[in-house]
Order: C-alpha cells, then structure tokens, then sequence
C-alpha cells in the first residue's frame, strides 16, 4: 500500500497492539488499578520520512481505493485534525511539544493498516497513536528496542505521555492512559498490573493455556464513542469530587461514598434536582471505589491461580459498571449473561462502554458453543450480528520490518 501510494519503498514498518482489560474500568483517570493485557491484534504503519514539512497519509480503513490524505507539520495542534489523521500526526505534535523530537520537523508518509476492530472497545485508537509515535521516534532519534528491554523504558513512558495529548488535546477524547500504556509496554504472556497512584507497572503471568482457559472477545458492534461527552461526563464527577474533597484521589478518602453524598449536597449544579444529583454522584464514587479494590484482589488471585474467584470478580465488575457507573448497553449486557448462561467461569464489558466489547472467561473447548450462543442470543434480540476474537496476551508495540 505505501509503494502504491507514494512510489518508494518505506524506511520500516512498526506495529502496535490494541488491548483488552481484564478489570479495573474506569479507574485509571482516578488514581486506580488496572489490568490490561496487549493483543495480538494490532496497527501496523509503513513510515518514510520527508523534508517539506507535509504529512502524507493513506489508510486501507480508506476502502479498494484509499485516498492520500496531506496534512501540513505547522496545521497540527490543539483540536486539529480531529478526523482518524488525529491520532497519529498527534502523538507525533505531541512529541514535538515535549522536546522529544525536533520542531522543524520535516514529515513523514505514512500508509496504515490494522486487525483491532475500529469502535470495537479494543483501543485501536491506541494502537494507532503508539504504532506512529514508535516510528517517527525511532526514525527521527534512534531504536529504543523491544518492549520488555529495560533500555527503552523511559523512551517507552514518554511516548505514553504523547499519545495520551494526542487523544486529549487533538482529536478531542478525554482517555487516561491505560490504552497508551499497555499498547507500549505489553509483553506477551503477562497482563500489566497498573496502580496509577504511584505510577507503578508489574508485569503479572496470565498463562490462561495452563488453565485451559481462553479469553473470548464479543464486539457487540454496537456503536463506540468516546468522544460525544458520556466519558467525559463520568471522568467529570469523579475529578470534581476528588478536587472538592481535597484529596490525590478518592483512595485517600476515608468513607468516600458518605464524603461524596456531603460534597453533592452542597454543590448541586444550577438547574439539578439536589435527590438526583446525589444519587448518581454516590453512585459513580462507589463504581470507582468498589473497582480499585476488585481490581487489587482480582490481581492476587490471577498470581494465585484462583480462576474461579477471579471470574467472580470479573462479574462483580460488569455489574458495576452496569448499575452503578452505568457505562453498558443492552448488547454488553447480553453477551456477559449469555456467556455466564452457557458455562463461562466469568464475564465483563471491557473498554470505555457505551457499546464496544465485553469479554468472557472461558474453558478454552467451550470457545465456539458459547460464540455460537451469543451470536443466536443477539439474533433473537434483533441486534447486530456480533463478531469474536480469542484474545492472547502479547507484545507491546515495536518495529517489524
């Protein structure tokens, strides 16, 4: 696609994945715990650099005949572009902004392709920001080398940092890092233990295999967006009670759910039923507190090999999400009933919600019967056919070619 595009051969090809996470939703803009794990699915861009300060871009999202897309250097910043082209001049912009790459930046062409579902609540936004921000720096500065070599790290953790403004400041989408993180440093064979009050990573063996176990992938394909305010809505109330209570985050607080319910009381927003507006800021706190410490208990058990008990925190999560963050839909509803209906050891939405994927924990025979069951579960409903994934934990993101 690139020597169709732009008629020479690339300087490199780079991949990076998109993710799953296994627990922790909506936590890690909150001082949470997370625990994602990379995809073997990813974003692969062919990247060759220029010297006139233009972006060229060509994607096969384009369809048969993908147009070229030019984008000058100095017509990057806040707020522009807000199409796909976002995400990847973005996390390059955002480099720039951080004395990570030069700001006379000649251009890079760039042909993009991907395997992660698009709106599927599988990060393909991060794998797309991670995979441009690795081949930019390591044609502009150097190799910084595989995901799990501890020489890269630092280079690894701006680069995060990057993608995130990418997101935030560019296209647009109030994300809190846990895509960026995982799509960088995954390595394959492990989830990645993230605690965002100290910034800390463990990588944590998740060998499902030994367990006879596989993680099943429903994209419900129902829509995703994360940029029509719900998420943002969501990381609103949680930043605005932690910053009204004074606290680094809501660990620090003690019965935060009560603290919650006296802040909500006296800050009602103009034209709120003061009831109402209680309820769902103790809601939301609730999610957020009940989640980090699932998630820190769900981490012991996966290093126990306690599956069981980590499918039923798995549970616990959705129905958090479901009841008290009120992030799911109908569709991520019934995948997670339907799996437990038919044998799963546990079940999530995963991602953002409002749509996207949930994810299953299952006897690794029984991946195709429980597929088979929610595909007739969504037909009976009346919703789209949905498609599946096995879902292996891989490397982060890294050069190929």
């Amino acid at each position: 696609m690139f020597t169709r595009a732009f008629g020479t051969a690339p300087a490199g090809v780079w991949a990076a994945p998109g993710r799953v996470n296994l627990i922790g939703e909506h936590v890690d803009y909150a001082g949470g715990i997370c625990l994602p794990f990379a995809l073997s699915q990813r974003t692969w861009v062919a990247v060759a650099p220029r010297d006139d300060g233009r972006y060229r871009l060509v994607s096969s999202m384009g369809g048969d005949d993908p147009q070229i897309v030019e984008v000058g250097v100095d017509e990057v910043g806040p707020g522009k572009p807000k199409n796909w082209t976002g995400y990847v001049v973005g996390a390059i912009w955002a480099q720039q902004q951080a004395g990570l790459l030069p700001k006379d930046l000649g251009g890079f062409d760039i042909a993009v392709t991907s395997d992660v579902p698009i709106g599927g609540g599988l990060s393909s936004s991060a794998a797309l920001e991670c995979s441009a921000a690795l081949a930019a720096y390591e044609l502009t500065v150097g190799p910084i080398g595989a995901p799990g070599e501890e020489k890269g790290s630092e280079v690894r953790a701006a680069l995060v940092a990057a993608c995130i403004s990418a997101e935030n400041d560019v296209v647009g989408a109030s994300t809190g890092g846990l895509d960026q993180r995982i799509s960088l440093f995954g390595q394959a064979g492990n989830a990645l233990a993230i605690d965002y009050a100290d910034d800390s990573a463990v990588q944590v063996p998740c060998d499902l295999p030994a367990h006879d176990l596989a993680i099943l992938v429903i994209d419900t394909k129902a829509p995703h967006f994360l940029a029509d305010g719900q998420y943002a809505s969501r990381r609103g109330v949680i930043d605005a009670v932690t910053e009204g209570l004074g606290a680094a985050s809501l660990r620090d607080v003690d019965d935060a759910e009560t603290a919650a319910a006296e802040w909500a009381r006296k800050n009602v927003p103009n034209g709120a039923d003061a009831r109402e507006w209680e309820r769902v800021v103790v809601k939301r706190v609730r999610h957020v507190v009940s989640e980090i410490e699932r998630t820190a208990t769900a981490i012991e058990q996966l290093k126990a090999g306690d599956m069981a008990s980590f499918g039923e925190s798995m549970c616990a999560s959705h129905a958090s999400l479901r009841d008290d963050y009120e992030v799911t839909c109908p569709e991520l509803d019934l995948a997670v009933d339907t799996a437990m209906e038919h044998g799963a050891v546990g079940a999530r939405m995963t991602g953002g919600g409002f749509g996207g994927s949930a994810i299953a924990l299952v006897d690794a025979a029984q991946v195709r019967p429980v597929a088979d069951a929610i595909a007739g579960a969504f037909s009976d409903a009346g919703f789209r056919p949905p498609e599946f994934l096995v879902a292996v934990p891989s490397d982060g993101a890294e050069k190929i070619a």
